[in-house]
């Protein structure tokens, strides 16, 4: 069987400095702060309808009360400015608009002193001062967070992370991957004590999809709609040399892709024919108990 998603004609990355000083004259200064293989597009795009900077006090700002993790909600009640860079782009030029968006977010942070909170992620963009954001794309050097929701309609045996028989209490989504196109990933039904393996299997199933899914957007700019097979293969050592997705273990294991019928997310679980429960697939699932 196969799945469609929809395809947005543009994505949007938002990254808030949270700062207490702003520059007199932020789109003079920003241009000579961001430095690295991101200079001259950063360059070009401020000012543009691609690229927009605009400073809050924090009292005003509308991204103080966003869902963020704890460490960027902190950070932006602490500051006294919100420095805010916004960067709207064709789905066929990601990633490089985020990341030409994020290396502005460091040249504004060096320009203020500030700390930079990705609002796709919830979380805070790791800076040191002066650094520059890479040139090569990889979706581990924090462009993807994640949404956690334990239920409460009921209690939960204690924790064995060896057993199957368990809760079904946790719900865990990505975050950050609507920027580039692709509906966020969720695996919903699993106990509560296989949070990590669920993260990981969630990592996986997102750096197995994305970059065939940025491939086709480049390769079909104006296509609105993708469809794809139902199951993926994820892991193994043949997958991990032709895909660049981790090798999770010597042998790889099948994941079954959902859509729901909004097209918000992706569902992930065991593949068609499985005998047993999600949790029962987590617990076999090769190297991620290891994870």
């Amino acid at each position: 069987m196969k799945i469609t998603y929809p395809v947005p004609a543009e994505t949007t990355s938002v990254f808030v400095v949270a700062a207490d000083r702003r520059p007199a004259d932020l789109g003079a200064a920003v241009p000579w702060r961001t430095g690295g293989p991101h200079r001259k597009a950063a360059a070009r795009a401020i000012g543009t309808p691609r690229l927009d900077l605009r400073t809050f006090p924090a009292a005003q700002s509308p991204w103080r009360r966003t869902s963020l993790g704890d460490e960027g909600r902190a950070a932006l009640h602490a500051a006294r400015h919100h420095i805010v860079v916004t960067a709207t782009a064709p789905v066929a030029g990601q990633p490089e608009a985020a990341q030409v968006a994020r290396a502005v977010a460091r040249g504004v942070a060096d320009t203020c002193r500030g700390v930079i909170v990705d609002v796709r992620t919830g979380g805070v963009v790791p800076h040191t001062g002066c650094q520059s954001e890479p040139g090569e794309f990889h979706l581990e050097d924090d462009w993807l967070g994640w949404s956690t929701d334990v239920g409460s309609g009921g209690s939960c045996p204690p924790c064995d992370p060896a057993g199957s028989g368990a809760c079904t209490c946790l719900t865990v989504a990505t975050r950050g991957l609507r920027r580039f196109g692709l509906p966020e990933i969720m695996l919903e039904g699993a106990a509560c004590v296989h949070g990590l393996c669920t993260v990981s299997v969630l990592r996986s199933v997102a750096r197995r999809l994305l970059p065939g899914h940025l491939a086709w957007s480049a390769a079909s700019p104006k296509a609105r709609r993708r469809t794809i097979g139902e199951h993926l293969w994820i892991g193994g050592v043949e997958s991990a040399r032709v895909s660049g997705a981790p090798d999770l273990g010597r042998r790889p294991f099948r994941v079954r892709l959902g859509s729901r019928a909004d097209g918000s997310c992706l569902s992930i679980g065991p593949p068609s024919g499985f005998a047993g429960t999600l949790n029962d697939w987590l617990c076999r699932t090769p190297g991620l108990l290891a994870a």
